[in-house]
């Protein structure tokens, strides 16, 4: 193995390759080598694990990665600027590093690595809440995914009801993971720096989902809940297409509440409802 100290400081990299950060791809480059390796000892043994990275830019949190004991990286770029520095270290790592130049929004990574994995990333900001949602509908295919989002974000995904940030990928992702904050990164840390601080987030994909509903069913309640956030249920659960009143009698939620007030299993019970009621007027 090729340690990084073997390797040209990364800010010579991107000179040599002139690459700079473009806004319209969300890009704010992380090369403080202490942080990118904090990140990846947050993520724990990765030495079983094909690990996933989204967003690898000129190679940043990659050569942390590379210092592990993983068996396989596997580092996503859509970027054809950051490739050239990209290859330079799948030549320096033989074997150990794949580079693929891709839209993560397109590919599906767990098609194009073997179990386990495990997603680890600094995600572009643009694209951080899509990409999530899209790993969420199969997470239970990936052992873990540690992410680093603007701290918005990060606030949402672990809040709890009756909570400003709680809404609708709080739900999903406690529906599905374990979700821990970490830590927090100062924009002052990255290339260019951001105007939000930035915050790493830990998702352990839960054995089963926390309570029984369906994926799809539960989104389309949880999204017509929160689409009208400041509406009782009893009015912003009309877009279902059911009888709201029957709807939150079958589920024994009060129709007076409102979205962010309802706790995840509420949320589940309202989907197993939408389900049964749509059954019975079938």
């Amino acid at each position: 193995m090729v340690s990084n100290s073997k390797l040209p400081p990364l800010r010579d990299v991107i000179a040599r390759h002139g690459i700079s950060a473009r806004r319209r791809l969300g890009q704010h480059f992380l090369l403080d080598l202490n942080l990118t390796r904090r990140i990846v000892e947050a993520a724990g043994n990765l030495a079983t694990v094909t690990v996933i990275e989204v967003g690898a830019g000129p190679g940043g949190l990659t050569r942390a990665l590379l210092e592990t004991d993983a068996r396989r990286i596997l580092a996503i770029e859509r970027d054809r600027r950051c490739l050239a520095a990209l290859e330079e270290l799948a030549a320096a790592y033989p074997r150990r590093l794949d580079v693929l130049a891709a839209d993560a929004l397109v590919v599906d990574p767990a098609a194009l690595t073997d179990a386990p994995r495990h997603i680890v990333a600094n995600l572009p900001y643009n694209i951080a809440t899509p990409l999530l949602v899209r790993w969420l509908s199969q997470v239970g295919t990936y052992a873990g995914l540690t992410l680093m989002f603007q701290k918005e974000v990060g606030a949402r995904l672990a809040a709890s009801p009756g909570t400003k940030a709680y809404g609708r990928l709080s739900v999903l992702a406690q529906w599905l993971c374990e979700v821990r904050p970490l830590f927090d990164i100062s924009p002052r840390a990255f290339t260019p720096p951001p105007k939000v601080t930035s915050t790493v987030v830990a998702l352990k994909p839960r054995p089963a989902p926390l309570f029984e509903a369906d994926q799809v069913v539960l989104q389309r309640v949880v999204a017509a809940a929160f689409g009208r956030r400041r509406k009782m249920l009893r009015t912003s659960l009309n877009s279902l297409g059911a009888d709201t009143a029957h709807l939150v009698a079958e589920a024994g939620v009060a129709p007076t509440a409102r979205a962010e007030e309802l706790s995840v299993a509420e949320f589940c019970s309202l989907a197993r409802a939408l389900v049964t009621l749509c059954a019975r007027d079938t």
